[in-house]
């Protein structure tokens, strides 16, 4: 899976377009980089900005934009509404996908001791990158603002992670973190009372209500011994939470900030606010998502809303994020483009080959063009492979007869269209690094440089187009174990079915393991070449018996 993380630097400029865009300009200039969203404030004189990539492109965007932020805005002469105290006041860094949050707080760290080294800007990390416990909010690094931070860099318990202990007076204090993605999520009810959605506001966020003496609004607050109001602690843990009126709708919402998905994903957030409002007289009718949010959101949804249906999960990607736009109603008051919604889907590549028809691609195949070639097939051979294997677990899941069994074969399923998807993202790779090879013999070879560089551009290139198929490999030889296991439990209507994504993919490891084959005579790195045949051997013999193994159980079973 790829790596994506999300940035979010908070500039103090909000009213100077010239100096927002020159910022911005940095950062859209890192090729991998996809700037989402620019969202200045004039009255907080401060600019939010949100870029996402893979770590090390947007590491040194955010590099540049705090270098660019830091020659265009004097904190001497800075006002605004909202507290502040660095011209990058804060850049958090955010795990998208396929990355854990250490390792998003390692990359913080390195970006932070860039700015600290380079600028000469005094930079604190914090939330999941703090090395010390109380730097960890904030909040605490914050106060007293710019104006303060001079008397506070004397402290000896004030010691910036990076930079100079010294007050920077033109560009400030910069803090550079790493936290979890912050959903802001609206929930829909069919009144128009901002009372009943506060309640139902109150029911949902961590923080709850506070408690009283007789009248729950308006009775004497209790308190604890400190004098603290004390609280009855709402349903969803990492939650905020008020009730509003937006008039353009006619409707009352319940706006939640979800601040750690992982402790309350989407889908808790809105059955929380069902059951609270159902209690309450009301209905939910519907929600909306403010912004973008990682794929996973949505699948993990749609997943959930299956499961509670006891229908298997193993579905496509894009059943699962339709079910969690039907189900949680995110289409109610506006249309809903997953397109524009997700953050991977801004990021990813174009599939031309997947893209097209069976017919096209069977045509383009046939034409005189060397790709898509024996490779990219091997990889849809794959892919027909694992979806043969998904479709009769989805169908064993779905047997009447066999409810209680669904869990079993929704598992597998998922495993399938894993499997399924990496295998099609291969068809376009394979053909990608077929046309590596041939743009590296393209380079120039006039001057001793130009050799040399356009013989590691070659050396380079070939080598990833081993890697590509031996990754098909490996991919279709774990088929096989879900086909053997859906031959031997799975709906017995369906047994040559399984049958025939054995068949595929057996082809599949084998068409792989000729461009495997064919490519390592040219590489000059004999270690790496060995190990990747005596893989490539070991993949394709155990494919083979494999193979041999389920025809024969199928045949058995006819």
């Amino acid at each position: 899976m790829q790596k994506i993380i999300e940035c979010v630097p908070n500039f103090s400029e909000g009213r100077d377009e010239e100096i927002i865009r020159s910022i911005t300009q940095e950062i859209e200039r890192v090729e991998g980089v996809k700037l989402l969203d620019v969202d200045p404030g004039k009255a907080t004189n401060r600019t939010v900005v949100t870029f996402v990539g893979e770590p090390a492109v947007v590491v040194e965007a955010a590099f540049l934009a705090i270098k660019r932020a830091s020659e265009l805005i004097d904190m001497r002469t800075h006002q605004g509404e909202h507290p502040r105290m660095g011209a990058t006041d804060v850049c958090p860094l955010i795990p998208i996908s396929g990355i854990s949050m250490e390792e998003c707080a390692e990359w913080a760290r390195k970006l932070a001791k860039r700015v600290g080294e380079e600028l000469d800007i005094s930079v604190f990390l914090y939330e999941a990158a703090a090395s010390k416990p109380e730097f960890k909010n904030l909040a605490t690094i914050r106060a007293g603002e710019y104006e303060g931070m001079a008397e506070k860099l004397r402290r000896e318990d004030f010691v910036p992670d990076f930079g100079p202990n010294a007050l920077n007076v033109r560009a400030g204090v910069t803090a550079i973190g790493a936290r979890d993605f912050l959903i802001a999520y609206n929930v829909n009810l069919n009144t128009a009372s901002v009372r009943r959605a506060n309640s139902v506001a109150f029911d949902v966020r961590e923080q709850g209500r506070i408690l009283r003496e007789g009248d729950p609004l308006t009775g004497k607050a209790l308190t604890d011994e400190s004098g603290e109001p004390l609280r009855q602690a709402g349903k969803c843990k990492s939650v905020k939470a008020i009730g509003w009126f937006i008039e353009e709708y006619g409707v009352a919402q319940v706006s939640m900030n979800l601040t750690n998905i992982k402790d309350t994903p989407l889908h808790a957030a809105f059955e929380a606010c069902c059951e609270s409002a159902t209690a309450r007289g009301m209905r939910v009718t519907g929600s909306e998502l403010v912004g973008m949010v990682p794929l996973s959101v949505l699948t993990d949804a749609g997943k959930y809303f299956l499961e509670r249906q006891q229908l298997s999960a193993g579905v496509s990607e894009a059943e699962l994020i339709r079910i969690a736009v039907k189900t949680m109603g995110l289409d109610e008051l506006a249309p809903f483009d997953a397109q524009k919604k997700v953050i991977e889907y801004q990021l990813q590549k174009p599939s031309p080959l997947v893209d097209m028809s069976l017919r096209t691609f069977a045509d383009t195949t046939a034409s005189d063009a060397p790709a898509p070639g024996g490779g990219s097939v091997a990889a849809y051979l794959g892919a027909l492979g694992a979806a043969l294997s998904t479709m009769v677990a989805n169908l064993s899941a779905h047997k009447r007869g066999w409810d209680a069994r669904w869990a079993e074969f929704s598992e597998v399923a998922e495993r399938g269209q894993q499997l399924k998807a990496q295998l099609l993202y291969l068809v376009d790779e394979d053909t990608a690094a077929f046309n590596g090879v041939m743009s590296a013999f393209g380079l120039p070879k006039n001057t001793d440089s130009e050799k040399k560089a356009r013989t590691n551009a070659i050396q380079s290139a070939t080598r990833y187009a081993i890697e590509i198929p031996l990754r098909t490999m490996q991919l279709a030889a774990d088929i096989f174990p879900l086909a053997k296991l859906m031959v031997e439990t799975g709906n017995p209507n369906s047994l040559t079915d399984a049958g025939v994504g054995a068949l595929c993919a057996r082809s599949a490891v084998y068409a792989a393991y000729f461009n495997v084959k064919i490519n390592l005579a040219s590489l000059h790195d004999k270690a790496f070449a060995a190990e990747a045949a005596q893989a490539a051997e070991q993949i394709l013999q155990k494919a083979i018996e494999a193979e041999s193994e389920i025809i024969g159980l199928v045949n058995a079973k006819i």
